[in-house]
């Protein structure tokens, strides 16, 4: 039977999980969300002899169920292989005592390819499925890693253009120049003058530009997105959860059963929604931590049920989280609504209008299992230092966030479960932020001194993804206000 899926903002009639993948927002801008959560028909025991790619079949054919079985496996073993540098996919490390969820061995070095390496296999098997013949234009806005694994994944893929805004001053200079120097006939990367919000709320003016809609749909053109809004972004990131419990279990960490919690550093939510998704199909996981920066409306919100983003916007170390619209917390809202999209638009339209909305009680209560903390800069930086001293393993300031945050919810809880750290990046991709905070000394370091002095201490080998940078040409340098954005695509797309 189809599992079906449905927006979050109206009564709509539901579609299949190939069109929702194709479409990747609603029409009437809201989210897609399947119309139940499936469990998992693995046991916990089976799935600790189960390879990333078997993991991910027994997760994707109970959302996908429009696929052929054929047609899933070929998507899979197509997006996890060589590509990453590691057989595991994401192999699980331990250090002080914390087990590090490494998601970084893909092509880009960062979280995202985990479902970046997929969903063009996914979208294009979807637009065959539905008889599409329009190019299809990826139109993505990026903190700094989505549109690098999405640049990298859609990069000369028949039938298909993708277009990337970025903040111009909100990446790091590793995350712009992999950006910039990105190959590929199909591919446009455009900095703005604004914030990621800025480029967030411009591709979504256009998703629902129903005019634009129609002009480039006489042009042969049909948008959909890379982002995590899109359906076929969240349910390959519930795969690494499930993955990373069988990989304890197989190594004797944990026993059948166990429960074990998880820290996630997330911005736009969609990382710790899909650890939420993974343990309403049966995970034994315990508490969800939700870890943000010093940009902390996701952590304000779990405090108090007030969704506010009327705050000044800060740059941090940590920029893939310098994010004041959390566009994934939709999905949840939903959920803990009892799936009341008349509930949702209300919110979304406050949002929208006022800046902020406030969530009933009980919608809080469906919430309990997900808790918020911060870490500012200067404990980001403690955390980078502290782990390296004590341990020698060297995280991302990203992953340092949620490491942090972590370790204050374990003294002030003296929850002694184990946990699962989302470690989100390579430490490569902020060598500077990194090094820096490891020792003063490197801060009169050039970037790729730095890179490989990281690499001289850490005793990791510098990855493919920052030595084909070191001399690459920068080919795409087109900058534009926030308010051009759709002159920049119409232009692109004339």
């Amino acid at each position: 039977m189809n599992l079906l899926y449905q927006s979050t903002r109206s009564h709509t009639a539901p579609i299949t999980a190939s069109q929702a993948i194709l479409k990747g927002l609603a029409e009437d801008g809201g989210l897609y969300v399947p119309e139940s959560i499936p469990k998992l028909e693995v046991t916990l025991k089976e799935l600790s002899t189960l390879t990333y790619q078997q993991a991910a079949y027994e997760v994707m054919k109970l959302y996908f169920t429009d696929f052929t079985e054929e047609e899933l496996k070929s998507c899979i073993n197509n997006a996890y292989d060589e590509k990453f540098d590691t057989e595991e996919i994401a192999p699980v490390k331990e250090a002080g005592g914390l087990y590090y969820l490494e998601l970084f061995h893909g092509s880009t070095i960062a979280f995202k390819d985990m479902a970046l390496s997929i969903l063009p296999h996914l979208l294009t098997t979807a637009a065959r499925k539905n008889n599409v013949t329009d190019e299809i234009v990826i139109l993505t806005a990026t903190s700094g890693d989505t549109g690098k694994a999405a640049l990298a994944g859609f990069a000369d893929v028949k039938g298909t253009k993708i277009i990337v805004f970025y903040p111009k001053d909100g990446v790091s200079p590793i995350q712009e120049k992999q950006m910039v120097t990105q190959k590929g006939g199909n591919t446009y990367v455009i900095g703005i003058d604004g914030n990621f919000d800025d480029a967030q709320n411009g591709v979504k003016a256009m998703f629902n530009n129903k005019k634009l809609a129609e002009d480039l749909k006489a042009k042969g053109y049909v948008f959909s997105s890379a982002n995590s809004i899109n359906i076929g972004r969240l349910v390959p990131q519930i795969v690494y959860y499930i993955y990373a419990y069988g990989n304890l279990l197989r190594k004797g960490v944990i026993s059948e059963g166990e429960k074990i919690n998880v820290a996630v550093p997330t911005g736009n939510f969609g990382n710790i929604l899909a650890a939420y998704f993974a343990k309403q199909m049966g995970l034994p996981l315990g508490k969800l931590i939700c870890a943000s920066n010093e940009n902390k409306v996701l952590f304000d919100f779990l405090e108090t049920g007030v969704y506010d983003r009327k705050r000044e916007f800060i740059l941090t170390s940590s920029p893939s989280m310098d994010i004041l619209i959390s566009s994934n917390l939709e999905r949840l809202l939903y959920l803990a609504s009892g799936k009341d999209s008349d509930k949702t638009l209300s919110l979304m339209n406050s949002l929208a209008k006022e800046g902020e909305y406030e969530i009933t009680k009980e919608m809080k209560e469906n919430m309990s299992g997900i808790l918020g903390g911060y870490a500012s800069e200067r404990q980001t930086a403690e955390a980078i230092r502290k782990v390296y001293e004590d341990t020698g393993y060297i995280m991302d300031t990203h992953t340092a966030v949620g490491v942090s945050v972590y370790d204050r919810y374990k003294k002030e809880s003296k929850d002694e479960s184990k946990v699962i750290i989302a470690s989100t990046a390579s430490p490569y991709k902020f060598t500077r932020s990194v090094m820096e905070a490891i020792d003063s000394k490197y801060g009169s370091m050039e970037d790729f001194e730095l890179v490989d002095e990281l690499s001289r201490i850490s005793k990791v080998p510098v990855p493919a993804a920052i030595e084909e940078i070191r001399s690459a040409e920068v080919l795409h340098d087109r900058v534009c206000k926030k308010d051009e954005m759709q002159l920049v695509v119409e232009e692109i797309l004339k």
